[in-house]
């Protein structure tokens, strides 16, 4: 674990004296941005899983349509 965070502390240094301190803040948000974005779009498909799941267990007869 030490050494996760000691690479994590290299790259923000490489990456400040990369893109400068300035920019620093627009690059985080950007991040947090996409981060935010992937997690609602892991909520919608799984949710959609769990309808599409909810939705197969209802019984069907012989012809697989759903009794009314």
């Amino acid at each position: 674990m030490p050494d996760l965070l000691l690479i994590l502390i290299v790259i923000l240094v490489l990456v400040v004296l990369w893109r400068g301190p300035k920019t620093l803040p627009k690059l985080g948000e950007a991040l947090g941005r996409g981060v935010k974005e992937a997690k609602t779009e892991a909520t919608k498909a799984q949710a959609e899983i769990q309808a599409r799941a909810s939705d197969d267990s209802t019984p069907t007869d012989a012809n697989g349509d759903r009794p009314t």
